[in-house]
């Protein structure tokens, strides 16, 4: 169904025998309706039925800004352009983003899962973006982000593992075990 969406409706064809053959390919013409078979008519189904999943899923607001649009490629063109804007747009988000990356810290009273929730959506917000970091470089800002406290975990997790494959949420995993003993050993 995809190739619906990215592409246009889908054109049921036929061999058309009264021309010649292009380079040994046989010329496709379109199918008249009286032609379809039950095969082709859930073909050329499609369409309305990715139109109708769009219409189903998209609330009042949404709905009323793709409703002219007469196909499915039509609509995913809108909503791409609505969600995610022209590329000065997209380029404005990308810098919001990587500052957010640059500027995190995790503050005073803070627990670790709240830090990890809220650098994640900044990870993710990232990579939607078409921005990637290296593992290694992630798990660097997040010990640099971390307070002084934390410095005796992150330099041994700097001597103790490959941060090149050490994946996020591995990584605060191990942190959260530390957090746990740190909680164990203060009561």
């Amino acid at each position: 169904m995809w190739y619906i969406i990215t592409d246009e409706p889908m054109k049921i064809l036929k061999v058309n025998t009264a021309a010649a053959t292009i380079e040994g390919a046989p010329q496709m013409v379109e199918k008249h309706r009286s032609e379809w078979t039950a095969e082709d008519k859930n073909k050329a189904n499609l369409d309305n039925i990715a139109k109708y999943i769009f219409y189903k899923t998209l609330d009042k607001n949404m709905f009323a800004k793709i409703k002219t649009c007469t196909s499915t490629k039509e609509i995913w063109e809108k909503l791409t352009q609505l969600c995610e804007g022209n590329d000065q747009t997209k380029e404005n988000k990308l810098t919001v983003a990587i500052q957010k990356f640059d500027n995190a810290k995790m503050k005073q009273g803070e627990t670790l899962a709240e830090f990890d929730e809220q650098f994640s959506d900044i990870i993710i917000e990232l990579i939607s973006l078409g921005k990637d970091y290296f593992n290694r470089e992630i798990a660097l800002k997040v010990m640099r982000a971390l307070p002084r406290e934390w410095d005796v975990k992150t330099i041994a997790m700097r001597e103790s593992k490959d941060l090149n494959k050490l994946e996020l949420h591995d990584f605060f995993a191990d942190l959260k075990a530390y957090e746990f003993e740190l909680g164990i050993r203060t009561e």
